[in-house]
């Protein structure tokens, strides 16, 4: 065996980023179906599938307005607690994509350092982080309600601040064209997941490096190229 092939090859990115809901949480249809909830209760418009995902990872506020434009402002706040009411009733429901632990394992061994960027609130993050399969597994994380929400390149930027790691040593995985978006934004790489919120058509114009059709999909991808 010559040297090449017995050293160990160097990570090509140590700051990994992934969004969560819909690339590794399975959340994508509680939250379509809990905005459409929310919509009709407050006597809106219902958005169609396509218009509730579509404004999945972005903030709440921003994402609910967005999905049901002929909402007043001044029903914004019952619509927030409309929509939170009915996804956890859903919550339970919820659970990672098969095969993300295992991914994630995988990654930690190879000493990449692993950060959660979601359109989630803080306390939604924490809550999801709190289960024993997930404690320790990541290393950072920045929500909605922390900084800038998707696609606005500050929380990349933050992380990776906060990890002292450059842009191209940085690669954002997630299910939505408001991810991949913000990684372009911060100068980073991206992988698009395709069995999340956004269908794989939109993706080609923000240049992700691979689009993955499965977590397995993915873990060969970041095994053989991250």
């Amino acid at each position: 065996m010559s040297f090449a092939e017995s050293t160990p090859r160097p990570r090509r990115y140590d700051l990994i980023a992934f969004d969560w809901d819909g690339t590794l949480f399975d959340s994508t249809v509680a939250i379509t179906r809990s905005i459409q909830a929310a919509v009709r209760d407050v006597g809106g418009t219902v958005p169609s599938d396509a218009q509730a995902s579509y404004v999945i990872g972005m903030a709440l506020m921003p994402a609910l307005a967005h999905a049901a434009p002929d909402v007043p402002q001044e029903k914004y706040a019952e619509l927030a607690s409309r929509y939170r009411y009915h996804y956890m009733k859903l919550q339970e429901q919820v659970t990672l994509f098969d095969g993300v632990l295992p991914m994630l394992q995988a990654l930690r061994a190879r000493h990449h350092w692993l950060v959660v960027a979601t359109g989630k609130s803080l306390r939604g993050l924490n809550e999801a982080l709190a289960t024993v399969a997930l404690q320790g597994v990541f290393d950072g994380s920045r929500t909605a309600d922390e900084t800038a929400g998707k696609p606005h390149p500050l929380m990349l930027q933050e992380l990776m601040a906060e990890f002292g790691v450059e842009p191209q040593r940085t690669l954002m995985i997630g299910d939505t064209t408001h991810d991949l978006e913000m990684a372009r934004n911060a100068g980073c790489d991206s992988v698009a997941v395709a069995y999340g919120a956004h269908g794989s058509e939109g993706f080609a114009p923000f240049g992700p490096l691979y689009v993955a059709q499965t977590v397995a999909d993915l873990q060969r991808w970041l095994g053989d190229k991250a």
